[in-house]
C-alpha cells in the first residue's frame, strides 16, 4: 500500500502513550501510516502539530475516511474499538467495566509512573522525596492491578480489551523505574501473556520508529 493512501495516520513517539495506539492498530490489523514525532526536537510544539492537538502531545490519529482528527490516547482507543468492533465488548456491563479500568490507567497509572520516570531520568535535582512518593504510589497501583488479576484473566473482564492495552503499555516499563514486581505474580503473568502476542511484539517494534506503514 502507498503510505499516502492509508486510511489512518498515526503521529507517535516511543512512549507508553504512543505505544497504546500502535498496539490497538496491530491487534485490529488496521492499515496506517506512521509519522514519528521527534519530542526532543520539540516537533510536538510546532504550529502544524498544535493544529491537530492544542495540548502539544502525542499520540494523534487522523481518520482520513471520516475526515476526523483525534488526540488523547484513551479517546483514540475508545474511538477505534467502537468503529471497528475489535476488542469491543458486546454487553453494556462489560463495556462499562472496560471504560472504568481504562480511566483507572488514564487517571492513575499513567500520571504516577510518568512522574516517577521524570524524577528518575529527567530531573537534575535528584528529589529523593518525590521519587519515594511516586515509587510508593506506583507500587500501590500495582497492588490494585494484582488484586484484580487474581480474580480475572484480564483487567476489565475475562477477555483482552483496550483497558489491558492501556495499562500494559505503562506497566511494562517497571524495569526502567526500578520497581520490584516480585510481589505481583498475577500482574507478571498478565504482562508476559500480553507481551507474547504477535501483534504486541510487532507494535512495540513499529512504535520505536522502525516501521512507517502497517499493512493490513
Amino acid at each position: 500500500m502507498n503510505p499516502s493512501t492509508a486510511p489512518l495516520t498515526l503521529y507517535t513517539a516511543d512512549t507508553p502513550n504512543g505505544l497504546k495506539v500502535s498496539l490497538y492498530l496491530h491487534e485490529a490489523s488496521l492499515a496506517y501510516r506512521q509519522v514519528n514525532v521527534d519530542l526532543s526536537a520539540g516537533e510536538q510544539k510546532r504550529p502544524e502539530f498544535l493544529r491537530m492537538n492544542p495540548n502539544g502531545k502525542i499520540p494523534v490519529i487522523v481518520d482520513h475516511e471520516r475526515d476526523l482528527t483525534l488526540f488523547e490516547s484513551g479517546a483514540i482507543l475508545t474511538y477505534l474499538a467502537q468503529k471497528t468492533g475489535v476488542l469491543q465488548p458486546m454487553t453494556q456491563a462489560k463495556a462499562l467495566a472496560v471504560d472504568q479500568w481504562l480511566h483507572f490507567q488514564i487517571g492513575g497509572i499513567g500520571p504516577i509512573l510518568g512522574q516517577l520516570w521524570w524524577f528518575i531520568h529527567a530531573s537534575r535535582t535528584g528529589n529523593r522525596e518525590a521519587i519515594e512518593r511516586y515509587c510508593k504510589e506506583s507500587l500501590r497501583l500495582m497492588g490494585v492491578v494484582e488484586a484484580r488479576l487474581a480474580q480475572s484473566a484480564y483487567l476489565a473482564t475475562d477477555e483482552y480489551s483496550i483497558a489491558d492495552i492501556a495499562a500494559f503499555a505503562w506497566l511494562r516499563t517497571h524495569h526502567e523505574l526500578a520497581l520490584d514486581v516480585t510481589p505481583f505474580p498475577h500482574m507478571r503473568r498478565w504482562l508476559a501473556q500480553i507481551e507474547a502476542r504477535p501483534a504486541v511484539q510487532s507494535a512495540i517494534v513499529a512504535n520505536r520508529g522502525q516501521a512507517s506503514l502497517r499493512q493490513a
